[in-house]
């Protein structure tokens, strides 16, 4: 971690960068109490916030400031900082989605998947074990639940040899999709092509590492 009076690294404030993008900087539309709007605010601004800061110095209040809620919501919703950290480092909801077709088209689903993700999260679901800037014990944490929620749980699924070894392999291939996907945007090919597009380029690589062949 650089100090206060350190200038940031070009490698660390291009990771700050992708961060503050990958978290969600933008709010979502309409009134932030709303019953799934607020939800997903808080979560945006808490992954942003857990993930550039280390856990003691985040707070309830600014992260309620950074999503347009009272204070008083975020209790409500989730309980405790402890609470809304966990859900925050939780990747099963996204690996439910990811996984949550037959193995013969799985990689074309997890391109798919993950644009869908992307747009709906207004954020990439997996990119912050790669970036996060916190200290090493949310940084070992957050890493440790990516393997267990994501690698961990392909590598129970794939048939055949290697299993582990591929299913790392997929989670690589996942994480690269997306960091091209947001170091590429607004104006790049992938920003303005079709995700079906982007599945009939990606998807077959990952399917190979799916299949095993």
């Amino acid at each position: 971690m650089n100090t206060a009076d350190e200038p940031a690294s070009p490698a660390t404030a291009d990771a700050e960068r992708t961060v503050r993008r990958e978290a969600g900087e933008s709010r979502a539309g309409g009134g932030p109490e709303g019953s799934e709007t607020g939800r997903d605010a808080i979560i945006r601004a808490a992954r942003r916030a857990f993930t550039l800061k280390p856990y003691a110095e985040v707070t309830m209040r600014g992260i309620a400031a950074a999503a347009g809620v009272s204070p008083s919501l975020i209790v409500k919703r989730f309980g405790t900082k402890e609470a809304l950290f966990n859900t925050v480092v939780d990747f099963r909801p996204a690996a439910a989605e990811l996984f949550g077709a037959p193995l013969p088209g799985l990689g074309r689903h997890l391109v798919l998947t993950m644009v869908d993700l992307r747009d709906r999260l207004r954020g990439d679901p997996l990119l912050r074990v790669v970036f996060s800037l916190g200290f090493e014990d949310e940084r070992t944490l957050l890493r440790a639940r990516f393997r267990e929620q994501i690698t961990d749980h392909l590598a129970g699924v794939l048939t055949g040899p290697d299993a582990r070894l591929r299913a790392e392999l997929i989670a690589g291939q996942l994480l690269g999709l997306g960091a091209t996907l947001s170091l590429h945007r607004p104006d790049g090919a992938t920003a303005h092509t079709t995700a079906e597009r982007l599945a009939d380029l990606y998807g077959p690589g990952i399917q190979r590492l799916v299949d095993g062949s």
